[in-house]
């Protein structure tokens, strides 16, 4: 598996992650609405993780610098 991330998609995500997770933490967001932004935010956090974005390559995408 190639890395398509680079390292300011995953601090974006990262951080859009922890905001999520703080506001279903404090309740600021439940119900199915909650659960589906939480997910998103594991799946945030695991792409970040392993710096591989599934939906990138299909797509063709990268956010990784060049090799030079």
């Amino acid at each position: 598996m190639k890395k398509n991330m680079g390292a300011v998609d995953r601090v974006l995500r990262t951080i859009i992650a922890l905001v999520i997770a703080y506001l279903w933490w404090t309740g600021t967001i439940s119900g199915g609405l909650g659960v589906a932004l939480a997910i998103l935010a594991a799946i945030f956090l695991l792409t970040s993780a392993i710096s591989f974005c599934p939906l990138y390559r299909p797509l063709g995408l990268s956010t990784c610098g060049r090799a030079k």
